[in-house]
C-alpha cells in the first residue's frame, strides 16, 4: 500500500495487541465499509499519518463510520512506537477533528483508550476532549462542537 501511495516503506512498530485490532479493522471494517459507502469512504477508512520530512507513514487515524443519528462519530488512531511523544498524534487528531466538524451533522467526536495508555489520554485532553466514561478496559473521551 505504501508503495502505491508513493511513500517510503515504514516498518511501523505497533504494540501486538493493536496489530490484531488493525488487522481486524482492515478485514472486517475498512475494506467492506468503504466498498459499501463509496461516496462517504473517508468516514470508513484508515488515513495514513505521514511524516513529510521522511515521506514515511508513522501512524493511522480514522473514524468508525459516518455520524450517527445523535450527531456523534467515533475516532481511533495509532502512532508508530518509535514516533510517539513527538506531537504527531496531537497534530493528526486536531486535523481530523477540524475535518470532521466541517460536516454540520457532526456534533461530537468520541475516542476510547486503555486506562493505562496515559500518552493517548494526554493527546486527547490536549485536543479538548473530556473523559465521559470509563471501565477497567476502556476510557471514553468526547469533544463537542464549539
Amino acid at each position: 500500500m505504501e508503495t502505491s501511495l508513493g511513500i517510503n516503506i515504514s516498518a511501523m512498530q505497533i504494540d501486538p495487541a493493536y496489530q490484531v485490532e488493525l488487522h481486524d479493522a482492515l478485514t472486517n471494517f475498512w475494506l467492506p465499509k468503504t466498498k459499501e459507502h463509496p461516496k462517504q469512504y473517508q468516514w470508513y477508512t484508515n488515513w495514513e499519518i505521514v511524516d513529510k520530512a521522511t515521506n514515511i507513514a508513522i501512524g493511522g487515524i480514522g473514524f468508525v463510520g459516518h455520524v450517527n443519528e445523535n450527531g456523534i462519530v467515533e475516532m481511533g488512531y495509532v502512532i508508530d512506537q518509535r514516533q510517539q511523544r513527538n506531537g504527531y498524534g496531537t497534530e493528526a487528531i486536531q486535523a481530523m477533528v477540524d475535518w470532521a466538524f466541517q460536516d454540520e451533522a457532526v456534533q461530537a467526536i468520541i475516542a476510547q483508550t486503555a486506562p493505562e495508555n496515559f500518552p493517548s489520554q494526554k493527546v486527547l485532553l490536549r485536543n479538548g476532549f473530556v473523559q465521559i466514561a470509563g471501565t477497567n478496559e476502556l476510557l471514553a473521551f468526547k469533544k463537542k462542537r464549539r
